[in-house]
């Protein structure tokens, strides 16, 4: 969405008292988090307009003969991001895990395990693999257990989708764009994950029929949280996302819903592509 230079003042969220609300119950039972591989048990029948990304066939696997398949060259990105201070164990077996050069277009897949980001079409980018990893190690922070449902503000090219997918019991994933909605299904068919979920929809209204979320982690930052977003997050969730401070200038968000109402803690600066409302 474009920044809305006549939208209110941005949303101050710790003045909002939180009503109480139970967790939903999720069916899905994640065996450890980290675990070696996609979370393969049943979920429930995804709601109508849903796409569950493991329900197409498997696709061919990609050929790349770069030797980009080779579980070294993934642990080596890692490292280096360690080496950076992400430190989070679950977080960096993801990115060792999850073929990042399987998300990009093919001119660029020599490029795919450097830290920076890659453009995927329509004016958008995959993130810089240390970025991913500090979002995701932001919505783990603190918690004993793997998070239930998480809204995912951006399915992109499916990349942090597959990370979120070994993070968390159940993700749903809402693009705006239909190109990248039908891309990031192509990528993530031959991975058969169950617990991820592809919508086409609006982000800016979040997804009312899967919440309440233990978590939700935007790709696009705009310039204030939408309501919808601080509505749909459960009574001890977290909100990780973008947030512009002033033009040209974004910083990293958290806002944590607690009994006493929400709890918003500014972190470093980021530069993520804008949020947009509608879908195209």
């Amino acid at each position: 969405m474009n920044p809305h230079s006549a939208q209110p003042k941005p949303h101050r969220p710790d003045s909002v008292a939180a009503p109480t609300r139970p967790r939903p119950a999720f069916p899905v039972r994640l065996e450890g988090i980290g675990a070696p591989g996609p979370i393969a048990r049943p979920v429930p029948a995804a709601p109508s307009g849903v796409t569950t990304a493991a329900r197409y066939p498997a696709a061919a696997s990609v050929p790349t003969g770069l030797g980009l398949d080779s579980s070294a060259v993934r642990q080596a990105m890692v490292t280096r991001l360690a080496a950076q201070g992400l430190s989070h164990p679950a977080v960096l077996q993801a990115l060792a895990a999850v073929e990042r050069h399987r998300f990009v277009d093919s001119a660029l897949v020599n490029q795919a395990y450097e830290d920076t980001s890659l453009p995927i079409g329509l004016g958008q980018t995959i993130s810089k693999p240390s970025v991913v990893g500090r979002m995701l190690e932001l919505l783990l922070e603190g918690r004993a257990s793997p998070p239930g449902r998480v809204l995912e503000i951006g399915t992109g090219c499916g990349y942090q989708s597959a990370l979120l997918a070994r993070l968390v019991r159940e993700v749903y994933s809402l693009e705006r764009l239909r190109g990248l909605h039908d891309k990031a299904r192509d990528n993530l068919r031959p991975l058969r994950l169950h617990n991820v979920h592809l919508i086409l929809g609006d982000g800016m209204l979040g997804y009312p029929r899967g919440a309440a979320y233990d978590a939700i982690l935007s790709a696009a930052s705009g310039e204030f949280i939408p309501q919808a977003w601080l509505d749909q997050l459960a009574l001890g969730g977290r909100l990780v996302a973008p947030v512009a401070q002033a033009p040209g200038r974004q910083s990293l968000v958290v806002v944590d819903r607690t009994a006493q109402g929400f709890v918003r803690t500014v972190l470093e600066a980021v530069h993520f592509v804008p949020l947009k409302s509608g879908v195209a």
